[in-house]
């Protein structure tokens, strides 16, 4: 799906009747129930750690020199195993050089990886310095009806549906013009989160498109040892029972597509402080991330042998074998969705 501008298409879809029967299952409904329904799916598995994510780019370098800036106290230009790369906390962005542009879901179709992005302790103050540095903000629609902005909180409240937000207006509701989210259109058309949470600035998380982001859930946890987040009161987090093919809900602003954004049902898992978001992509469709802007993500794993041998037997798709990575090595499964994710060994 392609876009115009900054807004892209890939996020709109046509109405369905599966929003009229929506049931919804977000993630705080996730969050009730009990943890055993993912104690009797999943064996234990040996940890892994978000290594890296993996980009397309036409100039690797000057991509590679574009973090620093949003993200100065966090992100720092450098190289690792023979490629360009940024270095983020533990996690790496790493860069290998195409010839043509990327396609990214501006261009080309949609792909399971959406964007990944930054905590930050003030994200409006953080937008205003992105705007005096000239970089380009991808901006949302605050409306079906609306305006283009900046942040989630130049819109009104809540990431309410098209009638909610007429409910509001004609109750003189306004924007609270604090915190929220925004995103940058970054090198090759990448798109970068500015959401604001807790008191320092940090890479923390890569989101995903899955069809059924439930589903999605229990193979990550089945097969990648995943967590799920904190529930309340600090109890363990949790899956609803049965089937993991839930209902979508109607959609909600603000959206990069101007008919709203389906964003339940959603959830999460985290692997040590990363989290790997999901929101649902009705309809299937979605494509290999293999030769798109975001190629891959990657997770580091201490025994490749023995994580490989393990996968194998439960079925998962291997679309690389071990082989040499550089001065490491490194092997290439198939997730949900066709998200490629790369296994590399760190000893």
């Amino acid at each position: 799906m392609r876009s115009t501008g900054l807004i892209s298409a890939s996020l709109s879809l046509p109405p369905s009747p599966f929003w009229l029967r929506w049931a919804s299952c977000g993630l705080s409904v996730l969050l009730l129930v009990l943890q055993h329904s993912v104690d009797a799916q999943a064996p234990k598995v040996a940890p892994m750690h978000v290594h890296h994510v993996h980009l397309n780019s036409v100039d690797p370098a000057k991509a590679a020199a574009y973090y620093p800036k949003p993200f100065a106290q966090t992100a720092t230009k450098t190289t690792f195993n023979g490629y360009e790369a940024v270095k983020t906390g533990n996690v790496y962005l790493l860069f290998t050089k195409v010839s043509a542009p990327p396609p990214n879901e501006l261009t080309g179709a949609q792909t399971s990886v959406w964007h990944f992005g930054w905590n930050t302790p003030d994200s409006r103050k953080y937008d205003e310095n992105f705007r005096k540095m000239g970089l380009q903000i991808a901006q949302m629609w605050d409306a079906a009806d609306g305006k283009l902005v900046d942040m989630s909180s130049d819109t009104l409240p809540g990431l309410p549906t098209q009638e909610q937000i007429l409910e509001m207006r004609a109750k003189g509701v306004q924007p609270t013009r604090e915190g929220g989210f925004g995103y940058l259109r970054g090198p090759d058309g990448i798109m970068i989160e500015n959401a604001q949470a807790g008191t320092v600035e940090r890479f923390n998380h890569i989101h995903m498109y899955h069809e059924h982001p439930i589903c999605a859930m229990q193979w990550y946890i089945t097969h990648l040892g995943a967590t799920l987040p904190q529930g309340r009161g600090g109890a363990p987090g949790t899956l609803p029972p049965g089937e993991c093919k839930q209902l979508y809900a109607p959609p909600t602003w603000p959206s990069f597509a101007k008919t709203g954004f389906v964003r339940d049902p959603a959830g999460a898992v985290f692997f040590d402080d990363i989290s790997i978001s999901i929101r649902p992509w009705p309809g299937g469709g979605l494509v290999s991330t293999r030769g798109h802007l975001v190629d891959h993500w990657a997770l580091s794993v201490s025994d490749l042998d023995g994580t490989v041998t393990r996968l194998k037997s439960e079925g998962v798709k291997f679309l690389e074998e071990i082989h040499p990575w550089g001065n490491m090595r490194a092997a290439m499964i198939e997730g949900p969705d066709r998200v490629a994710i790369e296994l590399v060994e760190v000893k």
